[in-house]
């Protein structure tokens, strides 16, 4: 189905004028010429202000509209939540107001049906709002793809649009404590209309969290991945996989690499429902470790989504040569279900369980009609200590996602009749798979961190510490399958995650930056945990709550990453930065190491000192900080980071900041033309026979060449300093210093060689050269020689 279509279909009548008008973005890049044939003439048709106009439409005025609605939309629709909590607020159970309430029980059943009929309302346009911003947001990345598609020999828009997005709320903004705000009103009000009494939770109910895993996925950026694993290796082991015999243990083994074949049909349809988080929404995979030519065990696997996130897994191993078999439904593991029910001993149970999953997997196959579409090939870390699962801890790094589809009947990427691309498993292809034609294969930029906690794992601190921290970027519901899809199969499908926005994004970022979002966020979490709370019998969230509260007590005392090496007691005497409604911990004392007493000493410091460490920040002007330097013990989990917060900072990058440094290019060329032009002159000018002359214009183009190659080693120096964002110095007084003493040199040479060049000549051609002293020479011709030769004369 193309695109215009499924944005028809799509549209929420309410909302009809607010999407994105696809038509005009259209007929703005001519789309009806596409079926013509692409000439230069029609290239050169496409103008300057075709573009900027095909560009304004798209970031400043489709872009701009789809976003304020959605902000605007998402704004009124936390209000009416609000709303709707403050009139169930007088219902909550008498101990947790301030005073009793005084409504009866028809007077609360009439409030809760108000409120339920608006809490639908609000649900619905939850939902619709996130289908919103999704079906928008592939309508703007299918029409940058049409116009670099058409345009992209001159213009390309679809960088600009990334960095836009990236910058807007209305693709990332994460629905989920609305939602969970929205599920507790719920529960309340039904509640009331059920039997009129509102009773508190039982403190004796399992809490989430506690019996089942809790998945967290993040992106790690390249430089950051040995710190991340430096990190949870303080805390946790490398879970070593060894497909050999016990013998084989003392050998040091390397981390393995997985494969994984993601199945779908040509309509995409296990795709589609993962995207839009339809419920049940399931997926099936084969996966094995190490190279296919070892023969190792192959797991067929189907995963399926509930309602409330959590998974469900069916899960089968298979052998290489059954696999072909499995798929088609003509094996079902006959004789491993009858050796197991001829065992007995609670075996039968276990041949029942291998039946129904069987089955399942096999009806799933074939009622959508599955084939493999996606392979997944990366090498895995996983940590975790042996016997206690509760911190299980993976990072994936060299993750290549390669088409295994047979969809292009004329050239297809795998053989119909296997069920892998065998040409890539004989030849034991390894990352990063350069044989394999470009379209064929995406390589991920980052690695892939996914963190799972169960039970009192919650509260680990280090690991609280680490998903919260400047080396991650949080990716939730990121997907191998999905994104394999979405990057390979980008023609074939109308609908893309979010993720894809900032996919060519820098998503390192600052400490103090990472900082203050993490402390909004857990201020913000808290809010919302203390409007809930009153519903839930005063308890707020069981699992979120107090780890929100510990964590902004723990770090609102922050200071300058410098002052981390102070004492504790001096810290916590700042005014916190955020306040939490309620009362906040008291925070606990901290042993001291015994040089920390000559802090007070150390402060007291004259203006000249002060002034000298303010221009020296490396140069300690305390004698026991010169002293003890090397001896701080800095608390569990914290670094010295080298530099000032103020230091550290994010850079404002201006337009300026670009044409200063454009600018100081053209400079550069400027004395390149000028050198270069000197040294052709000098050289022609010059002839045959002045030496001097033709080695001095050698030098000059020497300093030319030197002057061009600097001035863009710096340029291309700079711009990258500035794109990453970077707080460093941009100045460099090498190159200038260089060609200013070498041009100075290269004259004084200059006037040295010709200064004594016309001595010489007066030497050799005037008559009567003077000496030095007042003696007066006369030249007289002397018999029998051929030179003159020079008498004193009397005075």
């Amino acid at each position: 189905m193309r695109f215009g279509k499924t944005l028809r279909n799509s549209i929420y009548s309410p909302w009809s004028g607010k999407y994105i008008d696809y038509h005009k973005l259209k007929v703005l890049l001519r789309e009806d010429d596409v079926t013509k044939d692409a000439s230069d003439s029609e290239d050169s048709q496409w103008t300057d202000q075709d573009e900027e106009a095909f560009v304004q439409e798209l970031l400043n005025v489709q872009l701009d509209n789809v976003n304020a609605f959605q902000v605007e939309t998402s704004r009124q629709l936390r209000e009416r939540t609000s709303t709707c909590e403050a009139k169930l607020r007088s219902l909550a159970p008498a101990e947790q107001q301030q005073q009793t309430p005084t409504t009866d029980d028809e007077e609360k059943k009439a409030i809760a049906s108000e409120v339920l009929q608006e809490l639908d309302s609000i649900t619905k346009e939850v939902s619709e709002l996130e289908k919103y911003s999704r079906i928008n947001f592939t309508g703007f990345l299918k029409a940058a793809k049409k116009h670099d598609r058409k345009r992209g020999t001159r213009y390309r828009v679809r960088p600009l649009l990334q960095v836009r997005l990236s910058q807007l709320p209305f693709n990332s903004e994460d629905y989920s404590p609305l939602v969970r705000r929205l599920s507790v009103m719920y529960s309340f009000v039904r509640e009331i209309l059920s039997r009129g009494v509102v009773e508190p939770k039982n403190d004796g109910e399992p809490r989430f969290g506690e019996d089942v895993y809790s998945s967290f996925k993040f992106w790690v950026h390249s430089d950051n991945v040995l710190e991340v694993k430096t990190y949870i290796l303080r805390q946790l082991p490398v879970l070593i996989y060894n497909p050999g015999t016990s013998k084989e243990l003392q050998t040091l083994l390397e981390d393995p690499a997985i494969t994984s074949l993601y199945f779908d049909n040509p309509k995409f349809e296990l795709y589609n429902q993962k995207v839009a988080k339809a419920p049940e929404a399931g997926s099936l995979r084969l996966r094995w470790t190490g190279n296919l030519k070892d023969k190792p065990a192959i797991f067929l696997e189907k995963k399926v989504v509930t309602d409330d996130d959590r998974s469900r897994e069916v899960k089968v191993q298979l052998k290489q040569k059954h696999v072909q078999e499995f798929l088609k439904g003509e094996y079902r593991l006959d004789k491993q279900v009858h050796r197991m029910e001829g065992m007995g001993n609670g075996e039968s149970e276990q041949a029942e369980s291998l039946k129904k999953d069987v089955e399942e997997l096999q009806s799933f196959i074939k009622e959508h009609n599955l084939q493999p579409m996606v392979r997944a090939n990366y090498t895995r870390t996983a940590f975790q200590i042996p016997g206690d699962d509760r911190i299980r801890i993976s990072l994936d790094t060299n993750l290549a996602l390669i088409r295994e589809d047979s969809l292009d009947q004329e050239r297809p990427c795998r053989d119909p009749n296997e069920w892998h691309r065998t040409e890539l498993d004989e030849a034991g292809m390894v990352y990063p798979f350069n044989a394999i034609r470009t379209g064929e294969i995406s390589r991920f930029p980052h690695a892939l961190l996914e963190v799972k906690l169960r039970g009192s794992a919650h509260n680990a601190e280090w690991v609280n510490d680490l998903m919260f921290s400047h080396l991650v970027k949080e990716a939730p519901r990121f997907s191998k399958f999905v994104h394999g899809i979405a990057q390979l199969f980008e023609d074939n499908v109308n609908s893309f995650p979010f993720w894809l926005g900032e996919l060519d994004s820098d998503i390192r970022r600052d400490p103090e930056t990472a900082f203050h979002e993490e402390q909004e966020r857990l201020a913000k979490r808290a809010e919302d945990d203390i409007a809930v709370g009153s519903f839930l019998g005063g308890k707020g969230s069981p699992s979120r709550k107090p780890l929100a509260e510990s964590r902004i007590a723990r770090y609102s005392d922050v200071g300058s990453p410098s002052r981390v090496r102070r004492a504790s007691h001096v810290v916590q005497q700042r005014p916190p930065r955020l306040s939490v409604t309620g009362p906040e911990p008291e925070p606990q004392p901290q042993p001291q190491p015994q040089e920390e007493a000559e802090l007070p000493a150390e402060q007291e410091q004259t203006p000249a000192m002060s002034r000298l460490g303010a221009l020296f920040p490396s140069f300690s002007t305390s004698k026991r900080s010169r002293t003890h330097r090397g001896a701080m013990v800095l608390p569990p989990g914290v670094r010295d980071p080298g530099t000032w917060i103020k230091d550290s900072g994010p850079v404002r990058v201006e337009s300026k900041v670009w044409l200063a440094n454009q600018r100081t290019l053209i400079k550069w060329m400027h004395v390149t033309v000028l050198l270069s032009s000197l040294s052709l002159a000098l050289y022609n000018a010059a002839g045959k026979h002045n030496g001097i002359a033709r080695a001095l214009s050698v030098v000059y183009t020497f300093f030319a060449v030197f002057s061009a190659g600097w001035g863009w080693y710096m340029y291309e120096k700079r711009a990258n300093l500035i794109r990453q964002r970077s707080g460093r110095d941009l100045d460099n007084m090498f190159g200038p210093m260089v060609v200013c003493i070498g041009l100075a040199v290269a004259l004084v040479l200059n006037f040295a060689f010709k200064y004594s060049s016309t001595l010489e000549k007066i030497r050799q051609n005037h008559p009567y050269p003077y000496s030095s002293d007042s003696s007066i020479y006369s030249a007289a011709p002397v018999e029998n020689q051929t030179s003159w030769q020079l008498v004193k004369q009397a005075p």
